[in-house]
C-alpha cells in the first residue's frame, strides 16, 4: 500500500518502506506523538506499510500504565498514538525486525477464533474508498467502532 509520503521516493524519514518487508516504519506525527506502521508491499510495489492503529493488550498491562497512566484499558491502546505511547515506541525502534519473535518490538500471531474483515480507511483524506483497514468487528479495543451490516 503506497503511501503520499512514499510516492516522493525514499527519504531519511519513510526509507524504511523501500526496504525489506515486515521492518518498523516509526516516525514523529502531528508534533505530538509517534506512529508505528509495518512495512508490507507485493513485489510489483516499490514501497508500503500498514499502520498499527490499535491493539488488544494481553500482557504487561501494568508496565503500559506508566507510559500512559489512565484508569480505562480499551482506552490504553485503542488509536496509534495511544499505542505508541503505552508501549513506549519512538525513534529508536525504527527499522526493527517486526518478524523476528526476539525482537524488541514484534508482531505475534492473535487468537485463532479472531475474524477479519477489511473495511475503509479512517483518519485520513485520501484515498478514502480502499478497503485497506483490517479489523476484527467484535474487538473491544478498535481506534474507531465499526458497524457490518448483515448480509
Amino acid at each position: 500500500m503506497t503511501t503520499r509520503r512514499a510516492m516522493r521516493g525514499p527519504t531519511a524519514r519513510n526509507g524504511v518502506m523501500f526496504g525489506e518487508v515486515g521492518r518498523a516504519y516509526v516516525y514523529f506525527t502531528y508534533g505530538n506523538h509517534f506512529c508505528v506502521n509495518v512495512s508490507a508491499r507485493s513485489s510489483r510495489t516499490e514501497a508500503g506499510a500498514i499502520l498499527i492503529r490499535g491493539l488488544e493488550p494481553v500482557e504487561g498491562i501494568e508496565i503500559m500504565r506508566k507510559f500512559r497512566p489512565v484508569d480505562d484499558v480499551f482506552s490504553l491502546t485503542s488509536g496509534p498514538g495511544k499505542l505508541t505511547q503505552a508501549l513506549s515506541i519512538a525513534s529508536a525502534l525504527n527499522g526493527l525486525d517486526m518478524t523476528d519473535p526476539d525482537s524488541e518490538l514484534h508482531i505475534e500471531f492473535g487468537s485463532e477464533s479472531a475474524r477479519i474483515f477489511a473495511t475503509r480507511r479512517i483518519g485520513i483524506t485520501r484515498a478514502t474508498d480502499k478497503e485497506w483497514r483490517f479489523l476484527d468487528p467484535s474487538s473491544p479495543y478498535l481506534s474507531r467502532k465499526i458497524q457490518i451490516k448483515a448480509l
